[in-house]
């Protein structure tokens, strides 16, 4: 397991509970990701649309990894994906990773939180190695 990672995962996630007074998890941060892809804003949303936002968000933060591309809109304004390359199986943990990496790539591509921001201390690595 990548400790950066993690760690670069818990200060993410300091920050959008700071930002979003929240205690945000993968679930909850996919969800934010699928409003801001979707663009229509935080309304209330049925329980098959919130399953929608985070199959949207999932799509997205995956693109850069060459498993889906984005295909378009529909006339609801809905995005709309393709599988191009399959997941490989992955064991919880493993899946865990992946969708923590490609959270926190999507922030800092997006320019929401810098690398710097994310990047852990030489004493925050420290203490997780111990």
């Amino acid at each position: 397991m990548d400790y950066q990672i993690e760690l670069r995962f818990k200060k993410l996630t300091a920050l959008l509970n700071k930002d979003f007074d929240g205690d945000m998890d993968i679930s909850g941060i996919l969800f934010l990701i699928g409003v801001n892809e979707l663009g229509l804003g935080f309304k209330e949303y049925t329980k098959d649309e919130k399953m929608d936002l985070v199959h949207i968000a999932t799509c997205t933060i995956l693109i850069p990894y060459g498993y889906y591309e984005f295909e378009g809109k529909d006339k609801d304004n809905w995005p709309h994906y393709k599988l191009v390359k399959k997941l490989p199986h992955l064991e919880y943990n493993q899946q865990q990773h992946l969708m923590k990496e490609a959270i926190i790539d999507y922030f800092i591509k997006n320019g929401y939180y810098t690398k710097e921001q994310l990047t852990p201390t030489f004493s925050e690595l420290a203490r997780h190695k111990h």
